[in-house]
């Protein structure tokens, strides 16, 4: 299976990381693409060799598209565009715009992700249901995570480029945000 494989990412949306897997036959013009495992496009015979796949990813199904170009005589480039900015750009952009923390309690692992822009709190790919409220010094975004109570203290920095500082408070310890 998969023998043509010829490019494999990791996405990492606010429901999880994403496995893309990219199929190209160049004999054949085949085209297969993979999300988390599971076949999304399969296009047997193509006369065009190059192009582009167009799909959605995650949840929230965010638009991919693998662009794929010669590159000179049987060489192909296989490129990977989330909502239309290259992986690259679109995981700088997510790091300014969400905050990510990996935890493990009682021996079961959470990935906790917040949206800057909407406060929508993930875990493990659900979005979760939270309480806000006022605190002295900003703001706290409570929900829990199995019998774990757990909050997001948001404070602001006092500096305009920091901005705000998110901080993942569970069962009253600080947990350090994780780096994708």
């Amino acid at each position: 299976k998969m023998t043509d494989l010829v490019a494999v990412w990791e996405v990492a949306l606010s429901d999880g990381v994403h496995k893309i897997e990219f199929e190209h036959g160049t004999t054949s013009g085949k085209r297969v693409v993979y999300v988390d495992g599971k076949e999304e496009i399969r296009k047997e015979w193509m006369f065009k060799l190059v192009g582009k796949e167009t799909f959605t990813v995650g949840v929230a199904k965010t638009k991919a598209t693998i662009n794929i170009d010669a590159v000179g005589g049987f060489a192909y480039e296989y490129t990977l565009e989330i909502n239309g900015k290259s992986l690259k750009k679109y995981m700088e952009n997510r790091s300014k715009t969400t905050n990510t923390w990996v935890l493990s309690l009682g021996g079961t692992d959470y990935r906790i992700v917040l949206e800057k822009d909407t406060m929508d709190v993930w875990c493990n790919g659900k979005k979760m249901e939270t309480a806000g409220e006022f605190v002295e010094d900003g703001t706290e975004t409570h929900f829990s995570v199995g019998d774990h109570s757990c909050y997001i203290k948001a404070v602001s920095s006092g500096k305009r480029k920091e901005g705000i500082i998110h901080t993942l408070i569970v069962d009253d310890r600080e947990i350090p945000e994780a780096l994708e």
